[in-house]
């Protein structure tokens, strides 16, 4: 059977899964540098999985634009530059105001109900002085909105699509964007400002404040 071919328990596959949230989650602890030049042997070192679980791998993490191949030197992780902060940026308005609009049509009151309840309590924290958890907590609140609004569609594709580029922008927010105390009330208030053109039920006002929301987050990055 070849590495490819998932056996009865489709063991291969989880495999190949487990080493791909393996590499991300040690290019997010910046344990693998944006930009570093790596080889198979040293993912396998770094990842922990077999030389042919990170053949596997590679492709897909080329596809992502993850990793390239550079002529001559081998291959380069994705390093954070201009050109990253526009793409990604730019693909995340392009998912996330039509996905807004279908999902301000169709969510149900009691999931818009529980966005605003999270943002509010994460607002009230902030307020209150805030303590050890609170960027962390921000930071869910933050990614599970965007996350609602996309899976919200039930299209396997979009969501994949959504991830990877959610992905690219936690690597630009470690250097530059985090949720930080002096920006983390202004970025939950324009996701309000969301929540409220939702429960307006305005498609057009909500993909508006949707738009506002991404472009003040690129704003942010673009300015480091």
């Amino acid at each position: 059977m070849s590495q490819s071919e998932p056996d009865r328990d489709g063991e291969p596959l989880k495999l190949r899964e487990r080493a791909y949230a393996s590499f991300t989650e040690r290019l997010l602890a910046r344990e693998i540098r944006p930009g570093q030049f790596v080889t198979q042997r040293e993912l396998v070192a770094m990842t922990g999985f077999p030389l042919g679980a990170i053949r596997e791998l590679i492709p897909r993490l080329e596809a992502e634009g993850l990793i390239k191949t550079v002529p001559q030197r081998g291959m380069q992780v994705a390093h954070v530059d201009l050109n990253l902060i526009r793409n990604a940026f730019q693909f995340r308005l392009f998912l996330e105001k039509e996905a807004t609009a279908a999902y301000t049509r169709t969510a149900t009151d009691e999931e818009i109900a529980e966005q605003r309840r999270r943002h509010e309590a994460i607002i009230g924290r902030a307020e209150a002085g805030g303590d050890e958890t609170l960027i962390e907590d921000a930071e869910d609140v933050d990614r599970l909105m965007h996350e609602a609004i996309i899976d919200h569609l039930d299209n396997d594709i979009v969501s994949q699509a959504f991830r990877v580029t959610w992905l690219k922008i936690r690597l630009i927010r470690q250097y530059e964007t985090r949720i930080q105390n002096h920006i983390l009330i202004p970025v939950m208030q324009d996701h309000l400002k969301i929540i409220a053109a939702i429960e307006s039920r305005d498609p057009e006002a909500a993909a508006a404040e949707m738009s506002t929301h991404i472009n003040n987050a690129r704003t942010r990055a673009m300015s480091y």
